[in-house]
Parts: C-alpha cells; sequence; structure tokens
C-alpha cells in the first residue's frame, strides 16, 4: 500500500506546482498595468500651438506622452463632431486612423504627428478621442475637444440696398484673415435685363491687393461706381476673399440700380 500511495503523492504534488506555476504567470501577465496617457496637447499645428483651436485647410499638431510597461501595439486618433450644419459644398468629417509606426511601437513611445485638417468640412467643435493599446490587450484612452475654425471670417457687412446709375453705391464690412489676405474680388452682374437704346450691359469684377495684401485684420470700405449706361434692374453682387494659403470665403448680397 506504501508503495501504491507513494506514485500518487508525486503526482498530486507535480500538479500543485504546475498550478502555481501557471497561476503566476497569469498575475505575472494581469501586473502589466494599462498604459498611461500624459501631457495630451494638440492645437494649429503651423506654430505647435496648444490653444485647442485649429483651422479648415490647415493641420492639426498633436502630442502626448506614453508610459506603457508593455510594447505598444496600436495607437488609434479618432476626430468627429455632432450635428454640425453643413453650408453648401461642405461634408462630414469623421476621421479615424491607426498608427503603427515603428517608432511608436514600442514602451513609452511619444507621439508627435499632424493631421491634415479638410478645407471644405463645417466649422465648430470637434470631438477628439487618442487610444493606445500594448500587446497584451491593454488599452487606455483619452479624450478633448479642439474648436475648427474657418480662416477667414468677415462681420459688420453694410451695403445700399439701392444706387442711382451714374452715382455710387457704398459697401463695408471687416475682415480677419488668419493666414493674411492676398487679394479681395468684387464681381457685378445682372441676369437677363434688356438693354433700352443707348444701354449696355455692366458686367464688373474688380481686384482689390494694395492697402490689403498681407494683413490680418482690415476694413474694406468702398464706393463702387455704376455706369450711367448700365440698365436699371437686380444685380447680383459676389465679394471673394482669397488668403495667402490659398482658402477661399465666398458671400454675395444684391443691389437695385434704378434710373433716377
Amino acid at each position: 500500500m506504501k508503495s501504491f500511495f507513494k506514485p500518487l503523492a508525486i503526482i498530486a504534488f507535480l500538479g500543485v506546482v504546475l498550478q502555481s506555476c501557471s497561476s503566476d504567470d497569469d498575475e505575472g501577465a494581469d501586473a502589466v498595468a494599462a498604459p498611461v496617457i500624459s501631457n495630451f496637447e494638440y492645437g494649429e499645428g503651423s506654430d505647435h500651438s496648444t490653444d485647442q483651436v485649429a483651422y479648415k485647410g490647415s493641420d492639426l499638431h498633436l502630442e502626448a506622452e506614453i508610459t506603457a510597461e508593455g510594447v505598444v501595439s496600436s495607437i488609434t486618433l479618432d476626430i468627429h463632431a455632432h450635428d454640425l450644419e453643413l453650408g453648401e459644398g461642405e461634408v462630414e468629417w469623421d476621421l479615424e486612423q491607426t498608427f503603427t509606426d515603428a517608432s511608436l511601437l514600442v514602451i513609452n513611445p511619444t507621439f508627435h504627428e499632424h493631421i491634415d485638417i479638410p478645407s471644405d468640412i463645417p466649422a465648430g467643435e470637434y470631438h477628439i478621442t487618442l487610444t493606445v493599446t500594448d500587446e497584451l490587450g491593454n488599452s487606455t484612452e483619452i479624450e478633448g475637444h479642439i474648436d475648427i475654425l474657418d480662416p477667414i471670417t468677415t462681420s459688420g457687412f453694410e451695403m445700399d440696398e439701392t444706387v442711382v446709375r451714374g452715382s455710387d453705391f457704398h459697401v463695408e464690412f471687416l475682415i480677419d484673415a488668419v493666414n493674411g489676405i492676398h487679394e479681395i474680388t468684387v464681381d457685378v452682374h445682372a441676369h437677363g435685363l434688356e438693354l433700352a437704346e443707348g444701354e449696355v450691359e455692366w458686367d464688373s469684377e474688380t481686384v482689390y491687393s494694395e492697402g490689403f495684401h498681407g494683413l490680418t485684420e482690415a476694413e474694406f470700405h468702398k464706393h463702387i461706381d455704376v455706369p450711367d449706361t448700365a440698365p436699371a434692374g437686380e444685380y447680383h453682387i459676389i465679394f471673394t476673399i482669397e488668403d495667402e494659403d490659398g482658402n477661399i470665403h465666398e458671400f454675395d448680397d444684391h443691389i437695385d440700380v434704378t434710373v433716377s
């Protein structure tokens, strides 16, 4: 009987030892802490701003320090907005990008990227999520918000509603252009106006750059002459502002040209 129980005791002992080793291994894996994301900053890319503001048509700078006991397997960036109204020609921006560069797939990497911002998205508040996952499946995310603004804005618009041909009409507005103004174009035209004797179609496009070129803030204040041969009627006026980076801001209005 003693010789029978002895092998059983050895087997039982080995089973306990193996279970203990397996348990230790599991505890060792579980003991690896999830990554920690710190010093998460973002803003306009051109000057590595941390103001949490960026501009359409430019780029977004993002940076974060990552403390990871396990080797990082991926870093994912998500940018999206909620319920922003789309203007004419605008599209929704919903970005999800995963970074797997070798320089990031290490212990304690530094994340530093620049993301292009489309020029045809609506301005407003966007939600940012940065997610770091290690090779053991541990995952950590950090969130924030950024205001994406139009690079060119106008305010204080005033223009005469009517003008007598042969005189001039007044128009003024303020311009803010973060990249500097390149030029301002004023296009005046009408559609389908009948020409009486002595009248000539008025279709004007004037470019203004002197006194505006390179300015980030300016007041556009002009008096625009109306030819005395222009037929009376409603005219469409398009104002186009182009900045030094090629971004364009356009708006329009109408004016009635009268005979007297």
